[in-house]
C-alpha cells in the first residue's frame, strides 16, 4: 500500500509496512527450553504504541557474540528495519555479550539510553547497577538493548521510547507514528 506520512523533516513514501527487528538473546529459549516471553513483550508495547502498520523481523538466539553480531547487521542491512530491540544478555555474567555485539557493529553509540534505562530500574532493584545496556546506530536502523525479563522490558523501554521516533527521524528511518492515548513522545517543533 502506497501512502504518505508527513515528517517534519521529510515527506516519506510509505510502501511496505514498518520493519522493527526483534531478538531475544537466551540459550535457554533458542534451545526451545522455554517460551520467548521477552520477544512477545516487545511485541506487545509496538502494537500497543505504535499507529504504523509494522512488521516484526524475529529472531531467537543463543548467547554467542558472532551469531548475535551477524543478526545485528542482516536486520538493519538486509532487512531495513528502522529499530532493532534486543532482549537478555546485557548483564555481567560470563555468557552476557549483548552490549559488546551491538557495540561492535555500531557506527555511533549513544550512552544516554543506557543511562536512562539504569536510572528508571533503579527505581525497582539495587541489582540495576548491574546493568549494562546500551544503543546504537547502524546505517540507518537504532538498536536498544533491554534486559531480558517482560516487567523489566516495559519498564525500561517505557523510559526511552519517547525519544525513539525522534532518533529515528534524525538518521532518516521510518517515520514512526505514536499512538498518543498510550505513549506520548517528544518531537522538537518545526519553526
Amino acid at each position: 500500500m502506497l501512502g504518505l506520512l508527513t515528517n517534519p523533516l521529510k515527506t516519506i513514501h510509505c510502501v511496505d509496512k514498518v520493519k522493527i527487528g526483534i531478538i531475544n538473546v537466551s540459550d535457554r529459549a533458542s534451545r526451545g527450553e522455554y517460551e520467548d516471553l521477552p520477544g512477545q513483550e516487545v511485541k506487545r508495547l509496538m502494537d500497543l504504541w505504535l499507529q504504523n502498520e509494522w512488521e516484526a523481523v524475529y529472531a531467537v538466539i543463543p548467547d554467542e557474540q558472532p551469531l548475535l553480531e551477524k543478526e545485528l547487521k542482516r536486520m538493519a542491512d538486509e532487512e531495513a528495519c528502522g529499530l532493532i530491540v534486543t532482549t537478555g544478555g546485557t548483564g555481567p555474567a560470563v555468557r552476557d555479550v549483548t552490549p559488546e555485539a551491538t557495540i561492535a557493529v555500531c557506527e555511533k553509540l549513544l550512552p544516554g539510553f543506557g543511562e536512562q534505562m539504569r536510572q528508571v530500574s533503579l527505581q525497582y532493584v539495587p541489582t540495576a547497577i548491574l546493568s549494562r545496556q546500551t544503543a546504537g546506530i547502524r546505517g540507518r536502523s537504532l538498536i536498544v538493548n533491554l534486559p531480558g525479563k517482560p516487567k523489566s522490558i516495559k519498564e525500561n523501554l517505557e523510559a526511552v521510547f519517547p525519544a525513539i521516533p525522534y532518533c529515528i527521524d534524525l538518521i532518516e528511518g521510518p517515520y514512526l507514528v505514536p499512538n498518543e492515548e498510550e505513549m506520548k513522545v517528544f518531537r522538537p517543533k518545526q519553526k
